[in-house]
């Protein structure tokens, strides 16, 4: 087991040994997160699913009120005008063989992959690439799509895909340690709602586990889901 830094040692002696109401999670987590760049926020949830059933799996989409704080390169597999439409939109990169071919020799120069149904047949043999790093376009996630200008300027406000791992544990960065802690509070709730929301039919007993919410180089710190839930039900 890897040792603790004796920075992080630090910050983890201000965390108690409990749970935490949400907001005051996030202004922890902001307070430790004293590093010298800005921090990106986590939030880590443990699911009572098992994704080796397609019917306890969750892949979908969010869209954060306040987005992420980060750049997100994205890049168009697609074919004639709809190439320079995609640039025009924003893309990094766009393109139709001369993409696909640069792909398949490992040049993952984005973020983001997104593809027109008629090049789909082509990114799939991608999959062996692609796929490692949940990067293969999916028509749930909105990254299967022919209104590319839509999916180019949702992707790049905030909207994003997230996935439960192998072992049932969602991973979703929801902004950056200099966002107000009310902003945070909301991408947070947003992606509670989300995560119920899409709930996988073949889920059985407890479906949240856990919540962590971490920045980039601080330790975790525990969030109160029944409070999170229970945010914006009063009155």
């Amino acid at each position: 087991m890897p040792r603790l830094t004796k920075r992080l040692t630090s910050l983890a002696k201000k965390i108690e040994d409990r749970v935490y109401v949400p907001f005051e999670a996030i202004a922890l987590v902001k307070d430790n997160a004293n590093a010298k760049f800005d921090e990106t926020i986590e939030a880590h949830a443990r699911l009572g699913i098992d994704p080796k059933y397609t019917d306890q799996q969750l892949r979908t989409t969010v869209k954060l009120p306040h987005g992420t704080g980060q750049d997100v390169r994205i890049a168009v597999v697609t074919r004639g005008e709809k190439v320079a439409e995609a640039k025009a939109a924003g893309a990094e990169l766009a393109g139709d063989e001369d993409l696909v071919e640069a792909i398949g020799k490992g040049e993952i120069n984005f973020d983001l992959l997104i593809a027109t149904p008629d090049m789909m047949p082509r990114v799939a043999k991608l999959g062996r690439v692609l796929g490692p790093r949940g990067l293969m376009p999916n028509p749930k996630a909105g990254t299967v799509n022919t209104d590319l200008v839509s999916a180019i300027k949702d992707f790049k406000a905030g909207k994003l895909e997230f996935r439960a791992d192998r072992t049932g544990i969602v991973h979703v960065r929801f902004g950056k340690a200099s966002f107000a802690t009310e902003d945070l509070l909301d991408n947070l709730k947003t992606l509670q709602e989300t995560i119920d929301r899409n709930k996988p039919s073949g889920a059985k007993g407890r479906y949240w586990k856990s919540l962590y919410v971490t920045s980039t180089m601080g330790p975790s710190v525990e969030v109160d889901l029944s409070a999170l839930q229970d945010i914006g039900r009063e009155g």
